[in-house]
């Protein structure tokens, strides 16, 4: 018969086991340090970053060409944060929802995730990992939208972005120059008119 010293190790090796795989394969946060700022998920915070970070925020929807992944829970992911708040994939657990999916890779940045309810979806850039925990667990439902980008199509995208938005923005302030810069004429055709004591028909 077994002993009861190697009955107890026996167990107690099983539950070891079972706890690892229970919290490093279902949706956690790891114990790992945050990466250094030379990691390529650290993104910069200038003007242009502002501006995209207010675009971002601001949708509700995934867009045309964003990689967006439907999965079951628990997920089968390790998530960790960059010193911005940007939230990645750290591990992928072998033969969980997220690996057979086969959509998503350890490295992407998660940027998108359910709303609580309905169809929308929630910008997770910059937020940190503790509010994309807690809003992937209090998703109703069994099953979670996450939207991820690999780091070289984050910045790419990034970049792109920030340039739409500068350009639309330059667009508006010219037209709004034009704009005003016609009432301004009418205000001194009227005055010169004034002074002449003719109107012609201007009101």
């Amino acid at each position: 018969m077994m002993s009861g010293l190697l009955q107890k190790s026996i167990i107690a090796t099983i539950a070891l086991y079972s706890t690892y795989l229970t919290t490093a394969f279902s949706l956690s946060a790891p114990t790992l340090a945050r990466p250094q700022s030379s990691t390529v998920l650290s993104m910069a915070t200038d003007g242009g970053d502002q501006d995209f970070m207010r675009w971002a925020r601001a949708s509700r929807s995934a867009q045309s060409e964003d990689n967006v992944v439907e999965l079951l829970r628990p997920l089968g992911l390790v998530l960790n944060e960059d010193e911005q708040g940007n939230v990645y994939v750290e591990t992928v657990a072998p033969k969980g929802n997220a690996a057979r999916a086969g959509k998503i890779k350890e490295g992407d940045i998660v940027t998108m995730c359910s709303a609580t309810f309905g169809d929308d979806m929630w910008s997770t850039r910059g937020v940190g990992l503790t509010r994309v925990l807690a809003a992937i667990r209090v998703r109703a439902g069994a099953k979670v939208k996450l939207v991820v980008e690999s780091p070289a199509k984050a910045k790419k995208k990034r970049t792109e972005t920030t340039k739409q938005i500068q350009v639309r923005e330059e667009a508006q302030k010219a037209a709004q120059r034009k704009k005003d810069s016609l009432l301004a004429e009418l205000e001194q055709d009227e005055k010169k008119l004034k002074k002449g004591g003719k109107f012609f028909g201007l009101f």
